[in-house]
């Protein structure tokens, strides 16, 4: 029997035994070895994420409980590079590490009350389960999945967006509902980082924006072994709750000072090259972390969304 694509994409990443990031296959949130996220390039990505964290520490008026949650946060890996990085916001802070698929490091669930914290959820959007629909002559279908086939089947459902006719694109129900909760729960900022565009028309002209991924592989079935891939989409921007401000990634490290901070780096290298110890190489680190950050065509377009209480 055929089921609607957001199902089978459920079964296929999450099922507790045969799913992609099923128990004993590799790290919750993102299989070890399948590709790197910004908090894996190094710690100068966590280095930017603490300042602007001391930004909304600041912004609440420095309160002497300050909760941050990394919401996604596989082996903890961004939270870490933050405390390494010793925001003035460490002296109140409780980090909180989450991952629905559980782990040692993180706990399953985000906080009931979400009331003064501040949200992190980096590449956690685009892999939420999405449905997908088709503009025909006929009006919507929806893409359904049967014995490894894909299959349309015509839908009352009309989304908010518009697309050309013979267009496919993702249907973000689940992304939207979850930012929401977070915003319903009452968190004062929430920041995600994913690769997607503005809008829903400019993703569906582009295409590519159904990816899978293994091993550093990027493929574009997603019916193909099924649970041997992880499966993802671009975000559209347009299907989320309306942001306080959509930047690149290269755009919001630079105003949160990675440029300042990388050339504290070279600085410090310079000065220790003589005779560099571990603290000089991981200064001198920082630049070529920052050319992978800022890559126009890599990390450095995916975008910066932020959401804010106001």
């Amino acid at each position: 029997m055929a089921e609607r694509f957001d199902y089978y994409m459920d079964r296929c990443l999450y099922h507790p035994t045969e799913g992609f990031y099923a128990a004993g296959r590799g790290v919750a949130g993102r299989r070890t070895g399948d590709f790197i996220t910004s908090p894996e390039v190094g710690p100068l990505f966590g280095a930017v994420i603490a300042r602007w964290l001391d930004a909304r520490w600041d912004e609440l008026g420095q309160p002497a409980n300050f909760t941050v949650v990394d919401a996604g946060a596989g082996p903890g890996t961004l939270l870490r590079s933050v405390e390494g990085a010793s925001p003035r916001c460490a002296q109140a802070w409780a980090p909180v590490n989450v991952d629905p698929n559980g782990n040692e490091f993180t706990q399953p669930e985000l906080p009931e009350s979400l009331e003064g914290c501040v949200v992190v959820a980096n590449e956690l959007l685009d892999n939420l389960p999405f449905r997908i629909v088709e503009r025909t002559l006929a009006g919507w279908s929806e893409l359904f999945v049967g014995e490894g086939e894909e299959e349309l089947h015509p839908t009352m459902y009309v989304p908010s967006f518009e697309i050309a006719l013979g267009r496919r694109a993702p249907l973000l129900e689940r992304a939207h509902q979850w930012v929401h909760e977070v915003q319903r729960r009452g968190a004062h900022s929430v920041l995600a980082f994913d690769y997607g565009a503005p809008t829903t028309e400019e993703l569906a002209n582009r295409g590519g924006w159904l990816r899978t991924y293994r091993s550093h592989q990027r493929g574009d079935d997603p019916l193909a072994n099924p649970g041997e891939w992880d499966i993802t989409t671009d975000v559209a921007v347009d299907q989320l709750p309306l942001p306080s401000n959509v930047q690149t990634q290269a755009e919001f490290l630079r105003a949160h000072g990675i440029d300042e901070l990388v050339e504290e780096g070279r600085a410090h290298w310079q000065a220790h090259a003589a005779r560099p110890d571990l603290e000089a190489m991981r200064m001198r680190s920082r630049i070529n972390e920052a050319t992978a950050l800022l890559e126009p065509t890599g990390l450095g377009s995916w975008l910066a969304i932020e959401w804010r209480r106001t």
